[in-house]
């Protein structure tokens, strides 16, 4: 009698075995409302954040999670608390997922950066990967290699697994344009909801999109403040 056979997975097989990162920011803070550059200033949730970030965990009961990341800043971990009770997980504070650092206008309005450093914000609104606000900012590009590198240290430390990684606006921005092979010179090209749902994969070098913003836990939720960067660079004042 013939015996079939089947050929053992190959060896690539076990070294690049797929990850999933699950991919969140943080909820909204009164800050988001105003239009501030939050950056790495500590900022609380508001209400709503706080309501965001229960219907998050909420719909993530269930899922096999086997490590949950977060950035140090207490938005982050305000959002991360209830995913941890829910999944029983204890969060890992990470500093490398905190939000991009903007300098001397981290905590200002957009308004008020418009009036006071009007040199600066029309700087700012070419996107250009390789400038920074003066005061200690990180440009798009030194940030850039921040987070890939954070996100390619948690990958390595867990192939096979699905990561949790709850993070910011920037941060995601950056896993985007990395995955779409987009250039960091120009402004963002994707909606990044506060307490949105992002899921990335990857399978060795290869990395794949699996879903984007999906807000469906949030659906009755109030509409959420928008920072358009694709407005600012259409309209920002010829020099």
């Amino acid at each position: 009698m013939a015996t079939s056979y089947a050929a053992p997975p190959s060896e690539a097989a076990y070294i690049n075995p797929m990850t999933e990162l699950i991919l969140i920011r943080h909820g909204e803070t009164d800050w988001n409302r105003e239009l501030r550059f939050q950056g790495q200033v500590d900022v609380p949730l508001n209400a709503v954040g706080h309501e965001q970030a229960r219907r998050l965990a909420q719909r993530l009961a269930g899922e096999r999670v086997h490590q949950l990341y977060a950035s140090d800043l207490l938005r982050t971990q305000q959002t991360a608390q209830p995913l941890s009770e829910q999944l029983q997980l204890p969060g890992v504070p990470d500093p490398a997922l905190r939000e991009q650092a903007f300098g001397h206008v981290d905590g200002m309005r957009v308004d008020d950066i418009k009036a006071q450093h009007p040199d600066a914000w029309n700087q700012w609104t070419r996107f250009d990967a390789d400038w920074a606000f003066e005061g200690g900012a990180e440009s798009t590009r030194s940030f850039h290699a921040r987070v890939m590198d954070a996100v390619r240290r948690m990958v390595a430390a867990h192939p096979g697994e699905t990561l949790l990684l709850v993070t910011h606006g920037g941060v995601l921005d950056m896993i985007y344009r990395t995955v779409r092979a987009l250039d960091l010179h120009g402004p963002r090209q994707s909606d990044i909801p506060n307490a949105g749902l992002n899921r990335v994969r990857f399978d060795g070098d290869a990395m794949d999109i699996v879903s984007w913003a999906d807000v469906q836990h949030l659906a009755d939720l109030p509409p959420q403040p928008v920072y358009d960067q694709s407005r600012l660079a259409s309209t920002k004042p010829k020099r």
